[in-house]
Protein backbone atom coordinates (compact mmCIF):
# COMPACT_ATOMS: atom_id res chain seq x y z
CA UNK A 1 0.00 0.00 0.00
CA UNK A 2 1.50 3.59 -1.23
CA UNK A 3 2.32 5.98 1.94
CA UNK A 4 2.75 9.34 2.25
CA UNK A 5 6.04 9.15 2.27
CA UNK A 6 6.56 7.54 -1.37
CA UNK A 7 2.86 9.55 -2.53
CA UNK A 8 3.93 12.90 -1.52
CA UNK A 9 5.69 14.65 -4.28
CA UNK A 10 3.88 12.78 -7.04
CA UNK A 11 0.37 14.43 -8.92
CA UNK A 12 -2.72 12.79 -7.91
CA UNK A 13 -3.64 11.04 -11.28
CA UNK A 14 -0.58 8.71 -11.13
CA UNK A 15 -0.92 7.28 -7.19
CA UNK A 16 -2.61 4.17 -6.28
CA UNK A 17 -2.56 0.94 -7.97
CA UNK A 18 -5.80 -0.17 -9.79
CA UNK A 19 -4.77 -3.89 -9.65
CA UNK A 20 -5.75 -3.37 -5.65
CA UNK A 21 -9.44 -3.78 -4.54
CA UNK A 22 -11.15 -0.78 -5.67
CA UNK A 23 -12.48 -0.02 -2.23
CA UNK A 24 -11.33 -1.65 1.00
CA UNK A 25 -12.80 -0.20 4.41
CA UNK A 26 -10.97 -1.96 7.28
CA UNK A 27 -12.10 -1.54 11.15
CA UNK A 28 -14.01 1.40 9.93
CA UNK A 29 -15.65 4.08 12.72
CA UNK A 30 -17.63 7.08 12.83
CA UNK A 31 -19.42 8.53 15.98
CA UNK A 32 -21.44 12.45 15.93
CA UNK A 33 -20.88 13.08 19.63
CA UNK A 34 -21.79 9.75 21.82
CA UNK A 35 -23.86 8.64 18.94
CA UNK A 36 -22.30 5.55 17.02
CA UNK A 37 -22.68 5.72 13.18
CA UNK A 38 -20.15 2.73 11.98
CA UNK A 39 -18.70 0.29 14.73
CA UNK A 40 -15.58 -1.14 13.09
CA UNK A 41 -17.02 -1.88 9.51
CA UNK A 42 -14.78 -3.72 6.74
CA UNK A 43 -16.09 -4.13 3.79
CA UNK A 44 -14.00 -4.79 0.66
CA UNK A 45 -14.93 -3.83 -3.38
CA UNK A 46 -13.16 -5.52 -6.48
CA UNK A 47 -12.42 -3.61 -9.54
CA UNK A 48 -15.31 -3.93 -11.86
CA UNK A 49 -18.10 -5.59 -9.06
CA UNK A 50 -20.71 -4.31 -7.21
CA UNK A 51 -21.53 -4.06 -3.44
CA UNK A 52 -25.01 -2.72 -2.08
CA UNK A 53 -24.89 -1.82 0.90
CA UNK A 54 -28.48 -2.06 3.23
CA UNK A 55 -29.98 -1.06 6.23
CA UNK A 56 -32.58 0.80 8.11
CA UNK A 57 -32.62 4.39 8.09
CA UNK A 58 -29.84 5.46 10.65
CA UNK A 59 -27.54 2.93 10.37
CA UNK A 60 -24.57 5.16 8.39
CA UNK A 61 -24.66 3.73 5.12
CA UNK A 62 -25.02 7.32 3.81
CA UNK A 63 -22.19 8.24 6.24
CA UNK A 64 -20.15 5.24 4.90
CA UNK A 65 -20.24 7.12 1.13
CA UNK A 66 -19.46 10.24 2.47
CA UNK A 67 -16.16 9.03 4.45
CA UNK A 68 -15.22 6.99 1.05
CA UNK A 69 -15.43 10.16 -1.13
CA UNK A 70 -13.71 11.97 1.56
CA UNK A 71 -16.80 14.47 2.70
CA UNK A 72 -15.73 13.71 6.27
CA UNK A 73 -13.48 11.85 7.96
CA UNK A 74 -13.38 8.58 10.19
CA UNK A 75 -12.50 8.51 13.67
CA UNK A 76 -10.65 5.99 13.29
CA UNK A 77 -9.70 2.68 11.04
CA UNK A 78 -8.50 3.14 6.95
CA UNK A 79 -10.27 3.65 3.44
CA UNK A 80 -7.89 3.03 0.77
CA UNK A 81 -9.04 3.52 -2.93
CA UNK A 82 -7.17 1.30 -5.36
CA UNK A 83 -4.61 0.47 -2.27
CA UNK A 84 -4.18 3.91 -1.33
CA UNK A 85 -4.87 4.82 2.09
CA UNK A 86 -6.80 8.50 1.56
CA UNK A 87 -5.84 9.57 4.92
CA UNK A 88 -2.32 9.94 4.22
CA UNK A 89 -2.85 12.17 0.97
CA UNK A 90 -2.32 15.91 0.54
CA UNK A 91 -5.80 17.72 -0.32
CA UNK A 92 -4.65 17.78 -4.12
CA UNK A 93 -4.11 14.44 -4.40
CA UNK A 94 -7.35 13.61 -2.83
CA UNK A 95 -9.00 15.84 -4.98
CA UNK A 96 -7.13 13.72 -7.55
CA UNK A 97 -8.48 10.35 -6.31
CA UNK A 98 -11.95 11.99 -6.40
CA UNK A 99 -11.78 12.50 -9.71
CA UNK A 100 -11.80 8.58 -10.30
CA UNK A 101 -14.81 8.52 -8.36
CA UNK A 102 -18.78 9.02 -9.66
CA UNK A 103 -21.15 10.08 -6.80
CA UNK A 104 -25.27 10.22 -7.43
CA UNK A 105 -27.20 11.85 -4.59
CA UNK A 106 -29.91 10.47 -3.32
CA UNK A 107 -31.90 13.86 -4.99
CA UNK A 108 -29.51 13.66 -8.06
CA UNK A 109 -28.41 17.42 -6.43
CA UNK A 110 -28.66 19.16 -9.44
CA UNK A 111 -27.85 22.75 -10.05
CA UNK A 112 -31.44 24.46 -10.44
CA UNK A 113 -30.02 27.34 -11.97
CA UNK A 114 -28.59 25.02 -14.82
CA UNK A 115 -30.14 23.32 -17.68
CA UNK A 116 -29.44 19.47 -18.02
CA UNK A 117 -26.60 19.63 -20.06
CA UNK A 118 -24.85 22.72 -18.15
CA UNK A 119 -24.84 19.91 -15.40
CA UNK A 120 -23.53 17.58 -16.83
CA UNK A 121 -20.75 19.95 -18.34
CA UNK A 122 -20.17 21.64 -14.77
CA UNK A 123 -17.16 18.54 -14.21
CA UNK A 124 -15.76 18.92 -17.55
CA UNK A 125 -15.25 22.66 -16.89
CA UNK A 126 -13.78 22.61 -13.55
CA UNK A 127 -11.78 19.50 -14.24
CA UNK A 128 -10.72 18.92 -17.87
CA UNK A 129 -10.11 22.39 -18.36
CA UNK A 130 -7.42 21.23 -21.66
CA UNK A 131 -10.66 20.31 -23.02
CA UNK A 132 -11.96 22.38 -25.68
CA UNK A 133 -15.82 23.77 -25.77
CA UNK A 134 -16.54 22.04 -29.08
CA UNK A 135 -14.95 18.63 -27.04
CA UNK A 136 -16.59 19.34 -24.22
CA UNK A 137 -20.22 19.90 -25.77
CA UNK A 138 -19.49 16.62 -27.29
CA UNK A 139 -18.84 14.28 -24.39
CA UNK A 140 -21.92 16.02 -23.04
CA UNK A 141 -24.33 15.16 -25.67
CA UNK A 142 -22.85 11.59 -25.79
CA UNK A 143 -23.54 11.29 -21.97
CA UNK A 144 -27.09 12.80 -22.38
CA UNK A 145 -27.52 10.51 -25.28
CA UNK A 146 -26.24 7.36 -22.87
CA UNK A 147 -28.64 8.12 -20.10
CA UNK A 148 -31.58 8.71 -22.66
CA UNK A 149 -32.06 12.33 -22.12
CA UNK A 150 -30.51 13.68 -24.89
CA UNK A 151 -33.81 16.05 -25.64
CA UNK A 152 -34.15 17.24 -22.20
CA UNK A 153 -30.67 18.77 -22.76
CA UNK A 154 -31.65 22.32 -22.35
CA UNK A 155 -34.13 21.64 -19.65
CA UNK A 156 -34.12 23.01 -16.22
CA UNK A 157 -34.07 20.20 -13.43
CA UNK A 158 -37.70 21.58 -12.41
CA UNK A 159 -39.01 20.91 -15.72
CA UNK A 160 -37.82 17.33 -15.60
CA UNK A 161 -39.81 14.07 -13.78
CA UNK A 162 -37.90 12.42 -10.77
CA UNK A 163 -36.19 9.72 -13.30
CA UNK A 164 -35.11 12.18 -15.78
CA UNK A 165 -33.22 13.80 -12.96
CA UNK A 166 -31.61 10.89 -11.81
CA UNK A 167 -30.53 10.13 -15.49
CA UNK A 168 -29.05 13.30 -15.09
CA UNK A 169 -27.60 12.70 -12.04
CA UNK A 170 -25.82 9.89 -13.64
CA UNK A 171 -24.43 11.37 -16.16
CA UNK A 172 -23.00 13.62 -14.40
CA UNK A 173 -21.34 11.59 -12.18
CA UNK A 174 -19.55 9.82 -14.99
CA UNK A 175 -18.44 12.65 -16.57
CA UNK A 176 -14.86 12.32 -15.74
CA UNK A 177 -15.18 8.85 -16.62
CA UNK A 178 -14.70 7.50 -13.67
CA UNK A 179 -13.26 4.29 -12.14
CA UNK A 180 -15.87 3.68 -9.20
CA UNK A 181 -19.31 4.93 -9.01
CA UNK A 182 -21.21 6.20 -5.44
CA UNK A 183 -24.86 5.20 -5.32
CA UNK A 184 -26.98 6.85 -2.52
CA UNK A 185 -30.25 5.47 -2.79
CA UNK A 186 -30.76 5.70 -6.61
CA UNK A 187 -34.44 4.58 -6.71
CA UNK A 188 -35.33 6.75 -4.04
CA UNK A 189 -38.59 8.49 -4.60
CA UNK A 190 -39.79 7.02 -7.76
CA UNK A 191 -42.52 4.77 -8.80
CA UNK A 192 -42.29 1.13 -9.86
CA UNK A 193 -41.54 1.55 -13.18
CA UNK A 194 -38.91 4.28 -13.14
CA UNK A 195 -36.86 2.32 -10.33
CA UNK A 196 -36.59 -0.69 -12.83
CA UNK A 197 -35.49 1.53 -15.20
CA UNK A 198 -32.79 3.37 -13.75
CA UNK A 199 -31.48 -0.22 -12.42
CA UNK A 200 -31.45 -1.27 -15.86
CA UNK A 201 -29.49 1.75 -16.73
CA UNK A 202 -27.03 1.17 -13.96
CA UNK A 203 -26.66 -2.20 -15.02
CA UNK A 204 -25.92 -1.05 -18.59
CA UNK A 205 -23.32 1.49 -17.60
CA UNK A 206 -21.75 -1.00 -15.38
CA UNK A 207 -20.84 -3.12 -17.88
CA UNK A 208 -19.89 -0.55 -20.70
CA UNK A 209 -17.57 1.23 -18.37
CA UNK A 210 -16.48 -1.46 -16.06
CA UNK A 211 -16.51 0.71 -12.51
CA UNK A 212 -16.69 -0.76 -9.32
CA UNK A 213 -19.78 0.92 -7.73
CA UNK A 214 -21.05 1.04 -4.46
CA UNK A 215 -25.34 1.43 -3.78
CA UNK A 216 -26.42 2.54 -0.97
CA UNK A 217 -30.19 1.41 -1.15
CA UNK A 218 -33.21 0.56 0.64
CA UNK A 219 -34.77 -1.24 -2.10
CA UNK A 220 -33.98 -4.76 -2.14
CA UNK A 221 -35.09 -5.91 -5.29
CA UNK A 222 -32.77 -2.99 -6.78
CA UNK A 223 -29.63 -4.28 -4.83
CA UNK A 224 -30.52 -7.71 -5.95
CA UNK A 225 -30.41 -6.61 -9.26
CA UNK A 226 -27.56 -4.60 -9.59
CA UNK A 227 -25.05 -5.70 -7.33
CA UNK A 228 -23.18 -8.53 -7.39
CA UNK A 229 -22.81 -8.62 -3.07
CA UNK A 230 -24.51 -7.37 0.05
CA UNK A 231 -23.47 -6.02 3.04
CA UNK A 232 -25.97 -5.42 5.57
CA UNK A 233 -25.73 -3.25 8.32
CA UNK A 234 -27.68 -2.46 11.69
CA UNK A 235 -26.49 -0.40 14.35
CA UNK A 236 -23.28 0.28 13.06
CA UNK A 237 -22.17 -3.01 12.14
CA UNK A 238 -21.93 -5.35 9.66
CA UNK A 239 -24.53 -8.22 10.11
CA UNK A 240 -23.43 -10.14 7.06
CA UNK A 241 -22.41 -9.71 3.94
CA UNK A 242 -22.48 -12.27 1.19
CA UNK A 243 -24.30 -12.88 -2.18
CA UNK A 244 -28.37 -12.76 -2.06
CA UNK A 245 -28.62 -16.16 -1.04
CA UNK A 246 -25.96 -16.14 1.36
CA UNK A 247 -28.43 -13.76 2.90
CA UNK A 248 -31.80 -15.43 1.65
CA UNK A 249 -30.35 -19.40 3.38
CA UNK A 250 -28.97 -17.13 6.39
CA UNK A 251 -30.14 -18.20 10.04
CA UNK A 252 -30.00 -14.72 11.58
CA UNK A 253 -33.59 -13.44 12.68
CA UNK A 254 -32.53 -10.10 11.75
CA UNK A 255 -31.37 -10.98 8.41
CA UNK A 256 -34.75 -12.48 7.54
CA UNK A 257 -36.62 -10.08 8.74
CA UNK A 258 -35.01 -7.29 6.88
CA UNK A 259 -35.28 -9.72 3.71
CA UNK A 260 -39.39 -9.74 4.39
CA UNK A 261 -39.86 -6.42 5.00
CA UNK A 262 -42.72 -4.76 2.42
Amino acid sequence: MATAIDTATKPAETIGDRCQPAVAVVNLHKAFGQHKVLNGINLEVAPGATMAVLGRSGTGKSVLLRLIIGLAQPDSGSIAIQGLDISSLSTDQLNGVRKRMGFLFQHAALYDSLTAAENVGFPLEHHRREMSRSERNDRVHGLLMEVGVEDSADSMPSELSGGMQKRVGLARALALDPEILLLDEPTAGLDPISSREIDTLILKLQSEHHMASIVVTHDLFSAKTISNRLALLDQGNVVIEGTFEDLRNSDLQFVQEFLQQP
